[in-house]
């Protein structure tokens, strides 16, 4: 999704978001994602000015205090940033990949179903196919990407061949290295 993003080039409009829809996209959030419930007054202060940034291959971004918090494509699930996922790594649902998929995942990959289910793997919580999940990598403390399942963990135990989850975003990849200036 963000293979050839630029945020100087895709950026289409900027605009802040009304209280009311504000709200709507605060309880979208949460719905999705229920264990940022105790942190979400951190997350999307009610005062601070949220900005929805419009670019182009219809993707939006949120933003506070210009840091890119969330991103959607149409009007799909919103997904975390890195950024994001780094400062609340418990909010996320959580999948750990074999130290010899770390790379290939940095350079965009999907992640195949025995990086996930090989000795150093973790598959810790029964998830249904497409959520979206936080990668992380054994050994390490932080998430190198962002991904979206392509089946049920319980089917990546079982069928352990195909395409596990789908990289959506990863470390370095145009959005990481992106900042939204005013």
């Amino acid at each position: 999704m963000f293979k050839k993003f630029n945020i100087k080039e895709d950026i289409a409009t900027r605009s802040l978001v009304k209280s009311s829809v504000q709200r709507n996209i605060r309880s979208k959030i949460l719905e999705q994602y229920n264990r940022l419930e105790p942190v979400i007054d951190e997350v999307l202060p009610k005062k601070s000015s949220l900005i929805l940034v419009k670019c182009h291959e219809h993707i939006n971004l949120l933003t506070v205090n210009n840091e890119i918090l969330f991103f959607q494509h149409f009007d799909g699930p919103y997904y975390p940033t890195l950024r994001l996922l780094h400062k609340y790594p418990h909010a996320f649902p959580r999948v750990q990949v074999d130290k010899g998929a770390t790379k290939r995942i940095l350079s965009g990959a999907n992640i195949m179903c025995p990086g996930l289910t090989s000795k150093g793997a973790r598959l810790e919580e029964a998830l249904p196919a497409n959520t979206i999940v936080g990668v992380f990598a054994e050994g390490k403390e932080h998430a190198l990407a962002i991904g979206l399942t392509k089946m049920s963990t319980d089917d990546i135990k079982n069928i352990n061949k195909d395409i596990g989850v789908e990289n959506i975003h990863y470390l370095n990849d145009p959005l990481w290295k992106s900042s939204i200036e005013s």
